[in-house]
């Protein structure tokens, strides 16, 4: 099975899994069915599509279930102890240093942000509340002008002229 080369792409047909594989389609859905997270819905065109880690995934069980004689059920189980750890708590505190101390505020300002922008955008004309958050921050500086009041080397965006229709 180690001598099976899965082409340099991202995502696979159920069809080239199968060749890939050496299995017939039936056995790549049965599987499925037995692992669930294994390839991705499908497409708007209606076929499955794989990931290349699907793939490996898929020449995996096929060695275990032809080569060890495994069942599905102890593949699964197999799969599962040569699964890496779990996120540990501890790895978090390099995550947490580098995040910041106000990260939680942060990322709750960005919420509301967010969430004041889907309001703007589903807002319907005349609604004053909304239009009340359309103002200007207070130090927003005048276009074409710095803050310190000196002028900036752009101005403003030219404007371009229609052509006439007239043809």
């Amino acid at each position: 099975m180690a001598d099976v080369e899965i082409p340099k792409r991202a995502l696979f047909k159920a069809s080239e899994v199968c060749e890939i594989a050496s299995v017939q389609p039936y056995v790549l859905r049965s599987w499925e069915s037995e692992f669930p997270d294994l390839g991705i819905a499908k497409s708007p065109g209606g076929t499955r599509i794989y990931r290349r880690s699907d793939v490996e995934r898929v020449l995996r069980i096929k060695q275990l279930v032809f080569n060890d004689g495994l069942t599905l059920a102890g593949v699964r189980r197999r799969i599962d102890e040569e699964a890496p750890p779990e996120f540990e708590e501890a790895d978090a505190a390099p995550i947490k240093e580098l995040l910041g101390r106000n990260a939680k505020e942060r990322l709750a300002e960005l919420k509301r942000g967010l969430i004041g922008i889907l309001e703007i955008l589903n807002a319907r004309p005349g609604d004053e509340r909304v239009h009340a958050r359309l103002a200007a921050p207070r130090e927003m500086p005048a276009p074409g002008k710095r803050k310190n009041g000196s002028r900036a080397a752009n101005p403003a965006p030219r404007t371009v002229k229609k052509r006439s229709s007239r043809r």
